[in-house]
């Protein structure tokens, strides 16, 4: 098309320049004409007829038949994401650091040592390891010591060995424990000090075997907790008295929701037996209780079923109910209790709170009529931990220990015979500074009203024990104790009460105070390395010679030391 307008655009430019050539000769011949002539005008006009060449043409069209498209190609991986809504700041997740490095296990130690008063000390304890579902181990102990006044001595040996077994599903444990108490009636009247010239010798041993089979907490709401044990020991002394127990406990518990519904109940078969003494003491018990557990409420109550057979025959109800309040969590709660049982007294219950005692002694259970009791506890900030309750007990056949007509210096038991009221305040506290610092305190004052006895004999008023702990460095630890008791009192017959014994005769019978006393007492420990460490006691400072039961006086100020050894 461009080369066809090329080729017109070219003939009109050389046709239009022709025809302007042509004017201009004819007008310059007209005015030389004019000069010698008439001059005359020639217009020539004709239409203009553009001469086309030949277009050049195509042969090719296109083809509308070809209808093939272009498919690419395309690869997906869909990734399957939750849409997340959360406006909140992510959580950085702390980097794990490289397991430390277990410390040295040291769970065993030997210890002994000696001092004045021929103070014999020697202790010793054993243990497998660590092991999270296995523990077992062993103890052993052995204390003896002389006083100045005519077979004023003493000896003690423990021996325990223990295991446990922690299951999946139950937890079961078990232990032996051996006892031996060796010591002299060594008892004096000082206003007859020669009425006892040759202090006679007593034994008391002591071997006991313990099985308890518990199952595993269990956060299910609606989880059924037991457990069961078994417990058996046997008594005896130098004097052919015997005594033997087997008790059977369990209970089982179904928590329902915030209500837990169960049971407890215990089996106790008693013999005890003298020369003139046999008697068969047997109890059985039965809890049924409903529990319920808030938030900071847990209220029980049941009733104790108490049925006594064998020497005694007697079946009775006492209530069982306790109560605990959170008002201030962790820092103040309020606790009460109402409850009544019977207490099967026996020969190594006595023995262990007197050990002077006489023969033949009488056994009778006591009956908890009716005990309630309420106070506070909780904790006033880190390190610091309190306790205060107040009580009133009615007691029936609450048994007592008097001086032998006969015998002064040995101890037989006689029943309150009627119900005794006892009105009691007892107060717990722990305070700990720091890891350094560490003192615990407890206070009790008790008020009898005997039944039938003028007095309640040597049951003190007042009692105070208190233990101080205090770290100065790695290497020195210091501790200190103190117990206090208040005046007590005792009974000296006259004459021979009668026997059996029901009733007291004031004309027969003389009181005298056994007078209160403070033992203090302090230790030091050093520590030479992780494996050694040297320590060293003194007890009785203030060198008192206090009597706890009436003609026995204590040992005055003794120290001892020596070494232990950790493995």
């Amino acid at each position: 098309m461009r080369f066809t307008k090329l080729i017109y655009s070219t003939l009109f430019f050389i046709t239009a320049a022709s025809l302007g050539l042509q004017a201009q000769d004819t007008k310059t011949t007209e005015k030389k004409t004019e000069e010698k002539a008439v001059t005359e005008e020639i217009e020539v006009v004709r239409p203009y007829k553009p001469i086309l060449a030949e277009a050049v043409k195509l042969r090719r069209s296109p083809d509308l038949n070809d209808i093939k498209t272009y498919k690419a190609k395309f690869n997906y991986s869909l990734t399957d994401r939750k849409l997340e809504l959360n406006s909140d700041i992510n959580k950085l997740q702390a980097q794990e650091v490289v397991a430390a490095k277990q410390e040295e296990l040291i769970n065993n130690y030997v210890k002994g040592g000696f001092g004045s008063a021929k103070t014999i000390f020697g202790e010793a304890y054993i243990n497998i390891g660590r092991d999270e579902a296995m523990q077992a181990g062993g103890y052993f102990q052995h204390f003896s010591q002389s006083g100045k006044l005519n077979k004023q001595q003493s000896s003690q040996q423990k021996l325990s060995i223990f295991g446990r077994s922690i299951g999946d599903v139950v937890t079961l444990s078990g232990r032996v424990n051996f006892q031996r108490n060796g010591l002299y009636f060594y008892g004096i009247d000082k206003n007859n000090p020669t009425l006892n010239p040759d202090p006679e010798k007593q034994t008391l041993n002591f071997f006991e075997a313990e099985g308890e089979l518990v199952n595993k907490y269990t956060e299910d709401p609606d989880a059924l907790s037991y457990a069961l044990k078994l417990n058996g020991y046997i008594w005896s002394d130098k004097f052919n008295a015997k005594e033997n127990s087997v008790v059977l406990n369990g209970y089982v518990n179904k928590r329902i929701s915030k209500f837990n519904l169960g049971l407890a109940a215990s089996t106790e078969f008693g013999s005890t037996k003298d020369e003139l003494v046999s008697v068969g003491n047997n109890l059985l018990k039965l809890n049924p209780y409903i529990r319920l557990q808030a938030s900071g409420v847990k209220i029980t109550a049941g009733i104790n079923f108490v049925q006594e057979f064998g020497a005694f025959s007697s079946t009775r109800i006492f209530p069982a109910v306790t109560a605990d309040f959170t008002l201030i969590p962790d820092y103040l709660q309020i606790f009460g209790e109402v409850k009544g049982d019977v207490n099967r007294n026996s020969l190594k219950q006595f023995t262990d709170e007197n050990p002077f005692l006489n023969n033949n002694i009488t056994i009778r259970n006591s009956i908890e009529k009716l005990s309630i009791s309420g106070g506070i506890k909780g904790t006033g900030g880190p390190g610091f931990g309190y306790k205060a309750r107040v009580y009133h007990k009615s007691i029936e056949d609450m048994p007592l220990f008097v001086n032998n007509f006969s015998n002064f210096n040995k101890f037989d038991v006689i029943y309150d015979f009627g119900t005794m009221k006892l009105i009691g305040l007892e107060g717990e506290l722990s305070v700990q500074v720091s890891d350094a610092l560490k003192w615990t305190g407890k206070l009790n004052f008790e008020d009898y009203k005997p039944a039938a006895e003028t007095q309640s004999w040597f049951k003190p008023q007042m009692r105070l024990s208190s233990d101080l702990s205090y770290v100065i460095n790695n290497k020195v630890t210091l501790n200190a104790s103190v117990a206090i008791q208040d005046d007590s009192k005792a009974k000296i017959y006259t004459s021979a009460p009668a026997n059996p014994y029901y009733t007291p005769d004031p004309a027969n019978e003389t009181v005298v105070t056994v007078k209160g006393f403070v033992d203090l007492g302090a230790g030091v420990s050093y520590k030479i390395n992780n494996k050694f460490s040297a320590f060293a006691r003194a007890n009785n400072l203030l060198n008192t010679s206090y009597s706890r039961y009436l003609h026995y006086e204590v040992i005055g100020l003794n120290v001892f030391g020596g070494i232990s050894y950790s493995f």
